[in-house]
């Protein structure tokens, strides 16, 4: 009760001070700690110990995961982080929508850089699944190196890296989706882990704008590389015409229920790939993540954990313990005893709500 309170006073906060506040008090180990159920799940070569991760965006200086962390997240992952420092786009850059469970953002990879983050990343203890978010800076003339630099940095603080080639909110940053620059990229990449003498999970970070043919696309080229899978997906610049609020035209990424049906979209078009490919690869499914149904839903579908950030910014610290205390009194109104048992069940988005809606 007392968080729910704080989390309705931080509410009336404009967006982005609530955001920082919220970093703060987490930094500070002023957050909760629930206890949640243990419901592992096998993400490439890791093992999580539940199917829900904190998405890129939260904790962009990595100042906050250990007390991101203990809300519950079985995996926690911080960035965008770039070679340097940058104030990112100007302010106000962040607008809820409520009425629409939707938040709108263009930060522009605001951060402190690399150099800060591998000060607060080296504090990291062994008993959590880090992630690692890299990025491009908005002014680089060769923003393949950059994801070179980043790596080659940060690599030895992380579980996994994810490259994110899919922000909208960085000119040209999407370009770097497609073929040729998308492998450019990612030679960069491991080409800093090598450097770094580190082997470390690789995820690709795509945006949900692309079509089918589109996401195939960089798909294949991205398997070209020794990744261990993709993380789907980005936030949208799509604005669909149901949304109620007065911020909807604004511009940047949007994220939160509206983009739920374009993620699963690309959830469903990317596994069908990958079983037709035969590909050795994961898919964290991200983008609309609000309950415990949806987590079952987008594990039937294929993918092996997923992530959420706007929820939890919209409806408090507490959610995550609240996902996956659902998880698990589903499992056990079913009879299951492994998430294993429910992964890539559903062929089809509609099998796969039903499933989860049981």
């Amino acid at each position: 009760m007392v968080w729910r309170l704080a989390s309705y006073l931080t509410q009336t906060l404009p967006a982005e001070a609530a955001h920082n506040v919220a970093v703060k008090a987490l930094s500070l180990g002023l957050g909760p700690a629930p206890s949640v159920p243990s419901l592992p799940v096998k993400v490439g070569t890791m093992r999580w110990p539940n199917p829900l991760g904190l998405a890129a965006g939260f904790d962009k200086n990595a100042e906050a995961y250990h007390g991101a962390h203990k809300l519950g997240f079985g995996a926690v992952e911080v960035g965008t982080i770039t070679p340097l420092a940058q104030p990112g786009n100007p302010k106000p850059r962040v607008f809820r929508l409520p009425e629409d469970q939707a938040v709108i953002n263009r930060y522009g990879f605001n951060g402190k850089g690399m150099a800060y983050a591998a000060k607060q990343l080296a504090k990291r203890r062994s008993d959590m699944i880090l992630g690692v978010n890299i990025g491009a800076n908005k002014l680089s003339e060769d923003k393949a190196q950059d994801y070179h630099k980043t790596a080659a940095f940060l690599a030895g603080y992380a579980d996994y890296i994810t490259v994110n080639i899919s922000s909208p909110n960085t000119p040209g940053l999407r370009d770097l989706q497609d073929g040729k620059a998308l492998q450019d990229t990612l030679a960069a990449t491991f080409a800093g882990l090598a450097e770094a003498a580190e082997t470390k999970p690789v995820f690709v970070k795509l945006a949900p704008d692309l079509t089918a043919t589109a996401l195939v696309q960089s798909m294949e080229a991205a398997l070209q590389f020794d990744i261990a899978g993709f993380i789907l997906t980005n936030t949208t610049i799509a604005r669909p015409a149901h949304l109620q609020s007065r911020y909807q035209s604004e511009q940047g990424g949007l994220s939160g229920r509206p983009v739920k049906a374009f993620s699963e979209a690309s959830l469903a078009t990317a596994m069908t790939f990958i079983k037709e490919q035969n590909a050795s690869c994961d898919v964290i499914a991200v983008g609309g993540i609000e309950t415990g149904q949806d987590v079952l839903m987008r594990l039937a579908l294929g993918a092996s954990a997923t992530q959420l950030y706007s929820a939890l910014s919209l409806q408090g610290p507490d959610l995550p313990a609240r996902i996956l205390t659902d998880i698990a009194a589903f499992c056990d109104r079913h009879h299951i005893t492994s998430l294993s048992e429910i992964i890539g069940t559903a062929a089809t988005i509609e099998e796969a709500r039903a499933f989860a809606a049981r």
